[in-house]
């Protein structure tokens, strides 16, 4: 069986916690865990899986977290193939303190890798989130899974684990 990937960034710690509940839901005889400041050197650590999983809360007017901003100016510079490789994205935001980009850093990297070929999937609806705009929302659903610890962390083990449900569709993740 495939590994999966699992790539993300955190300040606080709010989506590496997410990372690695992710990874105990998938199985973590089945993913390796990057932190993108600690762990992350170059593309090719990516591109060594078929099957990625990336992790990215959202600041300030939309903006992907500090630990993406360099990767993302390089996959824009180093055009790196992502042909063949299957991503979902998710990542967290705060509805109350920013309603207006709610999990925008979602739709940046949904487009920057389908952009270089990935096919992107794990899209889940917008019912039961409270939001004004999102730059991650495409045709009524989210391109990911998005959650709040901050407004609503009672949720977010549930959405967790409804969300391995959906990938399981297009990961090879074991019943």
């Amino acid at each position: 069986m495939s590994r999966i990937g699992i790539f993300y960034g955190t300040c606080s710690g709010v989506t590496g916690k997410a990372a690695e509940k992710l990874a105990k839901l998938i199985g973590e005889d089945l993913c390796d865990l990057y932190n993108m400041e600690e762990d992350f050197t170059d593309f090719d650590e990516m591109l060594e899986y078929d099957y990625l999983i990336f992790g990215c809360s959202t600041w300030g007017s939309g903006e992907v977290q500090n630990d993406w901003r360099d990767p993302l100016l390089d996959l824009d510079n180093e055009k790196p193939d992502f042909s063949g490789k299957t991503i979902a994205v998710f990542g967290a935001g705060d509805y109350k303190a920013h309603g207006e980009q709610f999990v925008s850093a979602l739709g940046i990297l949904y487009d920057k890798f389908k952009a270089r070929g990935a096919t992107l999937v794990g899209s889940i609806p917008t019912d039961g989130y409270t939001y004004t705009y999102s730059f991650a929302e495409r045709d009524g659903k989210f391109v990911g899974l998005p959650f709040d610890k901050v407004n609503e962390a009672g949720k977010t083990n549930g959405r967790l684990e409804s969300w391995v449900e959906v990938l399981k569709e297009h990961f090879p993740i074991a019943e």
